[in-house]
């Protein structure tokens, strides 16, 4: 691959390139909370939930075994959003949590 002036460039620097001009890697990044959730909210959390969906806002979706458990967990909202950004740059950043309660979860994690 070449730049613009003829130069080549590395596949993974095209790539990084592209990434951020589509907005691509910002999605990506968003999207890692998914895989983050369990270790940010601890082991007993992370059994009575499951991350489901992240959007380009910044918006995760989590799956909640009761709509107790959604109301309690709706009050530690802000610690959740401060572990789950840890590290993470200010454009790859969570900014709000939706508990969706219900029952589809795994039976193993209900």
């Amino acid at each position: 691959m070449t730049d613009r002036g003829g130069r080549p460039v590395r596949v993974g620097e095209a790539l990084e390139d592209w990434l951020g001009r589509s907005g691509l890697g910002t999605r990506l990044t968003l999207a890692q909370a998914v895989d983050r959730w369990p270790g940010a909210v601890g082991p007993q959390i992370a059994t009575v939930t499951q991350a489901e969906a992240v959007n380009g806002q910044g918006t995760l979706w989590v799956r909640v075994v009761s709509s107790a458990w959604a109301n309690e967990l709706s009050l530690m909202t802000p610690r959740i959003l401060g572990e789950l950004n840890r590290g993470i740059a200010p454009e790859g950043q969570i900014r709000e949590i939706r508990w969706l309660a219900g029952s589809a979860l795994p039976a193993d994690r209900r």
